[in-house]
């Protein structure tokens, strides 16, 4: 197993985004290129893509989702040609067509139900396109993406914007253009892709392919590359809204013959980032920065090589709750990130594709608080230097669609953290909020290299009507620990015609690694407590099933629903410093999560887009914790308890809609809707008594917990947008949107006081204007 490192370096293959490309050349009855208009859907995938060809005919439409795809060319004085195509592979497709000559004009009518479900599919996957990227109801700054991809079924929020697919914590696994992105993206954290910068999007949490390993609670595929015509393009949005809440984005792409450049920045300024403790919503400040740029050239067809380049930066303050107000509490934190991708890719053959990918990523975080802080004084120093490699070869042959790889991350991580207790007691009521066992001060420096690599093979097979996925992926990690494991990955598909049913069923065996912000804090020994020791978060392993259909209902509805199961040991979760938006990483023994999805999907009907999904689950944890960061002897209790308790994202009933109408060629409304039946509320019999709750977060909020469910209440938001076209001409546009969000002003609180949680509400009434310009 010490050999991955070298074998990353002797095989000769390479690396591959999960998505497809379609070459095409367009021709008259003579042979000529001809610069022809093309339009390319997927309902399944949310894919629609129109684009003007160069002169020649020739254009390479890259990073397709894999889907079934209806393809319209038009010119005029040629009679339109139809083609129905599958993308399946990395290999590129090639399609070359030959326009004729319209001798008599008619009517031609193009059909897209044929791509309404992906008969191939052999999981439950969720695709965003970019119409719903464009038209998106605005939210709080930041969280624009993950608002989106927790509309679909399995997929909820805790505080501050953390997404749980499937009740899993701190496991979400970004690939952004083929490069995956392990750490925590919440705001809290990290400042997410923009969503203006997002192409489309794919979210799924089983059938996941033996290709991607460690986060596996839900994988998000991003695609921020945009086929556009040649020529220069741009797109300029600005906003404001509530909470003194300003944005900006800008970008522009130029494609001349076979190189592509593209520039993006954006930046906020907000006075509402993290999700508050209390209605007052104290010190909420925060901007953000951001640019990306990268440039494509294809030195020939059968070689590409590109290169991309993106800085974030974020500064906020942390909310205080109302005893912390009074004492003149101030914590600042600061996060950022720089990164740096290219890849290489080689066609060898019809059938065979290659490239090579690598990333360079600096990333983070602060916080430091004043002297007047309560209960306690925190500074936090964090972050990482990673370097990673990735080679795949992908090939077509006859009825397999196979794919093999290594991928290398070598990274090394470094924390600073220290506290001060400035009071162990607090009124009103001389509450006690630390141990006196808890020394009064506490500091950790430390640092440690990190190693992983990973070898995988998958092959997806068609046997007529039934499709089989079969993988193996083998991972080797160490960080604090040093463990490996192997995890094969299977799954099955069967279109049954005659019903226009596909039903499908998978198996993932998983070993997902632990997070690394604040990983070395949590491990390490000390005198906190007393305890001595902190044991090491280990690698979760575990056991994934999923099983499930998808119909068409007519022309223009699609149902999706499916079942899980997942099992795993040294399962994770985290434990939050009082509102600070700080986690520090822990494991329980073991934790079983099962449940039911269910989506009803309507692509486009006449004027109408939309969609209706629920989910029901639950999660049950097992103690004993590793990890974390105890400052209670309650706390440290649960080192050796062996109690069954309720996951902290246990999130029972969760239900999203939006629907989109067409009210003239230039006029459009969308409505949206949330429902959540309410999170845990942890030992609610070792609760501080209410008088001080109510000192500290105020009674509307106290009041929105059922102690007798030991859960907050249940949450709902009702969201409006009015969009108009000002103007349009060709591929130029001026377009304005207005947003309302949580239109009944109820208040919902997220959390409420806890170890693993900590309290935080949704966001109250708001509204928003945004001016966008494209052309």
């Amino acid at each position: 197993m010490r050999l991955a490192p070298l074998l990353i370096f002797t095989l000769a293959v390479f690396a591959q985004s999960n998505t497809g490309e379609l070459r095409l050349t367009v021709k008259d009855a003579a042979g000529a290129g001809i610069a022809a208009h093309i339009d390319l859907v997927s309902q399944a995938t949310q894919t629609h893509q129109t684009l003007d060809l160069p002169p020649d005919g020739h254009y390479a439409v890259k990073a397709l989702p894999f889907g079934a795809y209806h393809l319209t060319i038009t010119h005029a004085g040629f009679a339109p040609a139809t083609a129905a195509l599958e993308i399946r592979s990395a290999v590129p497709q090639s399609r070359e067509i030959t326009l004729i000559v319209e001798t008599v004009r008619t009517e031609v009518k193009v059909t897209d139900s044929a791509t309404l479900v992906d008969t191939r599919a052999n999981n439950a996957a969720y695709h965003v396109g970019s119409d719903e990227l464009k038209d998106r109801t605005s939210g709080a700054p930041g969280r624009a993406l993950i608002d989106l991809i927790s509309m679909q079924p399995g997929w909820t929020l805790e505080a501050n914007g953390i997404l749980h697919p499937r009740e899993s914590e701190y496991d979400v696994q970004y690939v952004i253009n083929g490069f995956p992105v392990y750490d925590n993206r919440s705001p809290a954290f990290a400042a997410s892709v923009g969503a203006d910068d997002a192409e489309s999007l794919k979210v799924y949490a089983g059938g996941i392919p033996a290709e991607f390993g460690q986060k596996l609670g839900g994988v998000v595929e991003i695609n921020t590359q945009r086929n556009t015509s040649p020529g220069f393009h741009g797109t300029a949005i600005a906003q404001g809204g509530s909470f003194a809440t300003t944005s900006g984005y800008a970008s522009a792409q130029y494609v001349a013959g076979r190189t592509t450049g593209t520039v993006s920045g954006e930046g906020f300024l907000t006075d509402r980032y993290l999700d508050p403790p209390t209605l007052d919503n104290f010190h909420n400040h925060a901007s953000n920065t951001g640019f990306t740029g990268a440039l494509e050239h294809d030195f020939s067809d059968a070689d590409r090589l590109r290169g991309s380049f993106g800085q974030r930066r974020t500064w906020f303050l942390v909310p205080d709750d109302m005893l912390q107000e009074a004492a003149g509490q101030r914590q600042d934190r600061i996060g950022g990130d720089t990164e740096g991708r290219l890849t290489w890719q080689h066609v060898f053959s019809p059938k065979l594709v290659g490239s090579a990918g690598a990333q360079v990523r600096d990333v983070s975080a602060r916080l430091w608080s004043n002297p007047l802080s309560t209960p306690i004084a925190v500074d936090q120093d964090r972050g990482f230097r990673e370097g990673y490699f990735k080679a795949s070869l992908a090939g077509s042959n006859g009825r397999h669609e196979w794919k093999t790889g290594v991928e290398a991350r070598f990274a090394s991580v470094r924390e600073e953290f220290d506290y001060r207790i400035i009071t162990y007691r607090m009124n009103p009521g001389n509450v006690r909020v630390f141990s006196r066992n808890l020394p009064a001060t506490y500091a950790f420096t430390g640092s440690s290299p990190d190693r992983e690599q990973a070898v995988f093979a998958q092959d997806t097979i068609r046997l007529g009507d039934v499709t089989l996925s079969a993988g193996l992926r083998f991972d080797h990690y160490a960080l604090l620990v040093d463990e490996s494991g192997w995890s094969p990955r299977a799954a099955v598909s069967w279109h049954i015609k005659p019903l226009g049913l596909v039903l499908h069923g998978s198996y993932d065996r998983i070993f997902g690694t632990p997070p690394f912000e604040n990983l070395l804090v949590s491990a390490a020994p000390g005198t906190r407590l007393g305890v001595g020791f902190q044991l090491p978060v280990r690698p979760t392993r575990g056991n994934y099933w999923e099983g499930g259909f998808a119909r068409a209902i007519g022309a223009h509805v699609r149902v999706d629903a499916s079942y899980f199961y997942r099992g795993t040991r040294d399962a994770k979760d985290d434990d939050v410093l009082l509102n600070t938006g700080i986690s520090f990483p822990i494991s329980f023994a073991k934790a079983e999560i099962r449940g039911l999805e269910v989506k009803v999907s309507m692509p486009r009907w006449g004027r109408f887009t939309g969609f209706l999904s629920y989910s029901n689950s639950i999660g049950i944890g097992h103690y004993p914790i590793s990890g974390g960061l105890f400052l209670d002897n309650d706390d440290a209790a649960l080192t050796t308890s062996t109690e069954r308790f309720p996951i902290t994202q246990d999130q029972r009933n969760t239900a999203r809609g939006w629907l989109r109408a067409q009210i003239t060629s230039r006029v459009w409304t969308a409505w949206s809707t949330s429902y959540n039946s309410g999170l845990p509320v942890e030992d609610v019999a070792g609760l501080p008594p209410r008088a001080f709750l109510i000192a500290q977060y105020g009674e509307a909020i106290v009041d929105r917990v059922n102690y007798g469910r030991e859960r907050v209440i249940p949450s709902f938001s009702l969201n409006a947008s009015l969009g108009v076209d000002l103007w349009k001409h060709e591929r130029r546009s001026v377009s304005v949107q207005a947003d309302v969000t949580n239109l009944t002003d109820r208040l919902n609180v997220i959390n409420f006081v806890g170890l693993l949680s900590g309290t935080a509400l949704g966001p109250p009434r708001g509204g928003s204007v945004r001016l966008r310009v494209a052309f």
